[in-house]
C-alpha cells in the first residue's frame, strides 16, 4: 500500500484507533492531518508520525471546527484525497435508563458530524477521486443488550456508508466502513468499567470470540489503510467490513 502524495484527514486522531492509523498511513508515505481536542495526545501522536503530519485542535461536535478541518487542509495542501471518521463515542444503556441527553450527545457526535464533514469534504473528494472511510461497530450490526443508543449511532453510520457510496459512486468517490469488534484500546475504561470488570469482560470476549482473542489497534489500522488505498481497494466501495475475530457470526 503506497499513499504517497495523498492527503488524509483523519478525525479522532489523538488516542486509539485513530492515533495508530496516523501513524500507519504517513509510514505509507501519506500526508497526513491528524484532529482532536487534546492538544498533548495529538502531539503525542506526531511524535510517532513519518514524513507530513498537520495537527488541528478541533471538536467534532462543533459546527465551525468541522469547517476549520476542511478550510485549514486546503490551505495548506490544497487538495484532500482521504476522510477517515473516526472521531466517536460510546456509552452504556437501555431503553429503561438512557438519558435523552446521552441519546443525543451520541447521536450528535457518531452519526451528525460525520455526515456534516463528509458533506464538508465531498466536493473535493470528488475532484481528487479520493475516498471516505467510517469507523463503525460490530454492536451496529447486531443486537448487543446494554448499548443501545450507542448500536443506534453506529447502525445509522454504515447506513450511511451504504448510502454515499451510492450516491458518490458515479463521480469516482468510494465509501466504506470498518466496523472492529472488541479492541484492547481505553474506549470500555471510559464509559464506566474499572480494572475488574474490564478483565472480566475482556475474558468473556475472548471466550465468545471464534478467533479466542480480542483485537488490536494494530489490526483495525491496517483494515482502514486498505481501504483508504486506491490502489489496494479500487474496486471496493459500500463495503461494512468486520474486523472483529468472527463475533458478528455467531449467535448472541
Amino acid at each position: 500500500m503506497n499513499f504517497k502524495n495523498r492527503i488524509i484527514i483523519i478525525t479522532g486522531a489523538s488516542s486509539g484507533i485513530g492515533a495508530h492509523a496516523a501513524e500507519v498511513i504517513s509510514k505509507l508515505g501519506g500526508s497526513v492531518v491528524i484532529t482532536g481536542r487534546n492538544q498533548d495526545n495529538l502531539k503525542r501522536t506526531v511524535e510517532k508520525c513519518e514524513g507530513e503530519t498537520f495537527p488541528i485542535i478541533a471538536d467534532v461536535n462543533n459546527e465551525e471546527d468541522r469547517s476549520k478541518i476542511i478550510k485549514q487542509t486546503l490551505e495548506k495542501y490544497g487538495k484532500i484525497d482521504v476522510l477517515v471518521n473516526n472521531a466517536g463515542i460510546g456509552s452504556r444503556g437501555t431503553i429503561l435508563d438512557t438519558k435523552m441527553e446521552t441519546f443525543d450527545s451520541m447521536m450528535n457526535t457518531n452519526v451528525r458530524s460525520v455526515f456534516h464533514l463528509t458533506q464538508l469534504a465531498a466536493p473535493h473528494l470528488i475532484e481528487s477521486k479520493g475516498n471516505v472511510v467510517n469507523v463503525a461497530s460490530f454492536v451496529g450490526m447486531r443486537p448487543i443488550p446494554g448499548n443501545l443508543s450507542y448500536g443506534m449511532s453506529k447502525a445509522a453510520l454504515d447506513y450511511f456508508t451504504k448510502c454515499v457510496a451510492l450516491e458518490l459512486a458515479p463521480m469516482g468517490v468510494r465509501v466504506n466502513s470498518v466496523n472492529p469488534g472488541i479492541i484492547l484500546t481505553e474506549f470500555q475504561k471510559r464509559i464506566g468499567m474499572n480494572e475488574e470488570s474490564y478483565d472480566s469482560f475482556l475474558q468473556q470476549i475472548q471466550n465468545k470470540t471464534p478467533i479466542g482473542r480480542v483485537g488490536t489497534v494494530a489490526e483495525i489500522s491496517q483494515a482502514i489503510a486498505f481501504l483508504a488505498c486506491n490502489e489496494a481497494s479500487s474496486f471496493i466501495t459500500g463495503v461494512t467490513l468486520s474486523v472483529d475475530g468472527g463475533l458478528k457470526i455467531i449467535a448472541p
